[in-house]
């Protein structure tokens, strides 16, 4: 998982639609699927950046739970939200919901929902689970309430690409966004169908983003 270029360059200008792709990924599965639908944004001609939430767990239950050293990602924070046109999260299930360690970023917004900053933009999520049934619709209509206090524009997936439809396979993604299934002992990584997915996810994704930003 190739972290060391997540700056998209320089040569943008105030034009160019700027979405962000906010994760919290503890063992690399969601970091993953993120490259993909940042490579399907870049596609479309905006600009991305991938961030990380603040951590809430300590050093020392992170080494128990044998967790990876994390991604190489910026931490976002709530006033850095007002120069993005658009946000993905990227959501790890924890129990058919979204964890915790999202939940305490998006619950730091208090003062962007006060002043109304981010009613407009457009929002949208993907997700890892342990299976088909761990979350990848509930998480989905989870970040749903998010949006709306903050007036801001659901952008689902949908059906757009016919991958998310396939029993060839088990996968993750389903209407609400992208997605991937990272097995009960998480040893399972995303899939090229996944990942494929993933980047038709960031390219509609950005395509809407940039009509609502004009």
């Amino acid at each position: 998982n190739n972290n060391t270029n997540n700056n998209t360059n320089n040569n943008t200008n105030n034009n160019t639609t700027k979405i962000a792709i906010i994760v919290y990924t503890l063992y690399g599965h969601i970091g993953t699927l993120a490259e993909s639908v940042k490579k399907g944004i870049e596609s479309t001609g905006a600009q991305c950046t991938i961030f990380q939430v603040p951590e809430t767990l300590t050093e020392d239950v992170l080494g128990k739970m044998h967790a990876p050293p994390k991604p190489d990602y910026p931490i976002m924070t709530a006033a850095k939200m007002e120069e993005f046109d658009g946000f993905l999260f990227g959501l790890s299930g924890r129990y058919g919901i979204m964890p915790a360690q999202t939940k305490s970023f998006m619950d730091s917004t208090g003062s962007l929902w006060m002043s109304g900053k981010l009613v407009g933009k457009a929002g949208g999520c993907f997700f890892s689970s342990g299976c088909q049934g761990g979350g990848q619709e509930t998480m989905g209509i989870a970040t749903v309430t998010f949006l709306s206090h903050h007036g801001m524009v659901f952008i689902p997936l949908g059906y757009v690409d016919p991958k998310v439809m396939s029993i060839d396979e088990v996968h993750g993604a389903s209407a609400y966004g992208s997605g991937t299934i990272a097995g009960g002992d998480g040893s399972r990584q995303p899939s090229t169908l996944e990942k494929d997915v993933g980047e038709s996810h960031g390219k509609h994704f950005a395509t809407i983003a940039a009509k609502l930003a004009k």
